[in-house]
C-alpha cells in the first residue's frame, strides 16, 4: 500500500497503464473510419480476471487497510463482476472476504460466482431483496462479525462511491496521455462510478454513458458521485447519457447487445459480456447510427471487463451454442 496524502491511501491491486488498441474492421462494420475506433483495456487490469473495479478497488480497500479492517464485505448480484473482484482484492491483500449477495442458493453456480468461490469468499444469500434490504442485510452482516472481535470494512456496491471513483479520474488522465485528440469515449454506466470518475479529466462533452439498467436513475447517480469527486455540481441534464439499451430488464439479453457481442468478437477476436460491454457497444452503434458520434474523430470505447459473467448468462451461452457452425470430416 501507498499513501498519496494524510488521508487517502491507495493499496496498489492493478497493472498500469492498460493498453489502449485498435479497432479497426469493427470501426469500418459500424460506419467509423479505419482509425477512428480505438479499445482501452480495462478488462487487462490484472487482478481476478480484470475489469474496471480493480481501479476503484484500489481506493476503497486502501482506506479499509489504513482503517485497521481484517474483513471486506461487499454487496451484488450472484453475478456482480464486482463482488467478484473484491474477493480477489481480499486474497492479495490477506482479508477475509463477505459477498452479500441477492438471490439464493442454486440460482446461478457458473461464472463469477464459481471464481468467488475459488477465491476464498463467503457467500451471505440475501433473498429475493432490494438494493435497500441488501445494503441493510450487509450492515447487519458486518455488526455480527464486529461482536466476533472481526474489523470490517463495508465496500460500496460496485465499488462506486465518492473515494473510490478516483480510480477512473485516474483513468481519464491516463487516456488523455495515450490519445490527447480523443472525442469521445463511451463506458457502461452500471452503479455509475466509472462514469463521474472519467468525467473529472474530460468533462461531460467527451464522456458517452450507456444505462445498463443497476440502478434507478443513473443521471442522478453519476452526477451526485461527480460533484463529490470535484467539488463541482455537476447537473445530471449536463451528462450523454443513452437510456435505449437496457430492454426488458438489467440481466435480460437484449438483441441489440448480443448483435454488438458477435460483430465485436468476429472482427477483433475481442469479448464482451452481455450485461455491461454488450449493452454499452449497442450503445455505440446506435449512437454513430444517429449521427452523435462521426467518422473523422478518435472514438475510444473502455472495456470495462466482465468476461466470467458470460459464462454465468444461460440465455447468451445458449444463443452462442446456437451460432456454432460444424462441418464433416
Amino acid at each position: 500500500m501507498t499513501s498519496d496524502s494524510p488521508t487517502l491511501h491507495r493499496a496498489v491491486l492493478g497493472t498500469w497503464p492498460t493498453p489502449l488498441e485498435p479497432m479497426p474492421r469493427l470501426a469500418r462494420a459500424i460506419g467509423l473510419g479505419a482509425g477512428d475506433l480505438w479499445v482501452k483495456r480495462d478488462d487487462l487490469t490484472g487482478l481476478g480476471g480484470g475489469g474496471n473495479k480493480v481501479r476503484k478497488l484500489e481506493w476503497t480497500c486502501g482506506a479499509a487497510l489504513a482503517d485497521g479492517a481484517t474483513a471486506l464485505v461487499t454487496t451484488g448480484a450472484p453475478q456482480s463482476n464486482h463482488a467478484r473482484l473484491t474477493a480477489a482484492a481480499g486474497a492479495r491483500l490477506g482479508l477475509d472476504v463477505v459477498l452479500v449477495l441477492a438471490g439464493a442458493p442454486g440460482s446461478s453456480t457458473s461464472g463469477n460466482l464459481a471464481l468467488d468461490g475459488l477465491f476464498g469468499a463467503t457467500v451471505v444469500w440475501a433473498g429475493d431483496v432490494d438494493d435497500a434490504a441488501l445494503d441493510s442485510t450487509a450492515e447487519h452482516v458486518a455488526e455480527q462479525l464486529r461482536q466476533r472481535g472481526v474489523v470490517p470494512a463495508l465496500i460500496p456496491f460496485g465499488g462506486s462511491s465518492v473515494l473510490g471513483a478516483r480510480g477512473y479520474a485516474e483513468c481519464g488522465r491516463e487516456l488523455l496521455a495515450q490519445a490527447p485528440d480523443l472525442a469521445t469515449v463511451v463506458v457502461a454506466v452500471g452503479s455509475g462510478g466509472t462514469m463521474a470518475g472519467l468525467l473529472d479529466p474530460l468533462g461531460s462533452a467527451r464522456v458517452l454513458g450507456v444505462h445498463c439498467g443497476a440502478v434507478t436513475d443513473p443521471a442522478r447517480t453519476v452526477s451526485e458521485l461527480a460533484s463529490g469527486l470535484t467539488g463541482t455540481h455537476c447537473a445530471p441534464e449536463t451528462l450523454s447519457l443513452r437510456l435505449d439499451q437496457v430492454g426488458d430488464s438489467y440481466s435480460t439479453l437484449t438483441e441489440a447487445a448480443m448483435d454488438a457481442l458477435t460483430l465485436t468478437a468476429r472482427t477483433e477476436g475481442i469479448v464482451l459480456d452481455p450485461i455491461y460491454t454488450g449493452r454499452a457497444m449497442a450503445g455505440l452503434i446506435a449512437a454513430i447510427e444517429e449521427g452523435d458520434v462521426v467518422p473523422g474523430q478518435r472514438t475510444i470505447f473502455l472495456h470495462s471487463g466482465g468476461m466470467p459473467g458470460l459464462f454465468g448468462h444461460a440465455a447468451t451461452l445458449a444463443k452462442l451454442e446456437e451460432a456454432l457452425t460444424f462441418s464433416s470430416p
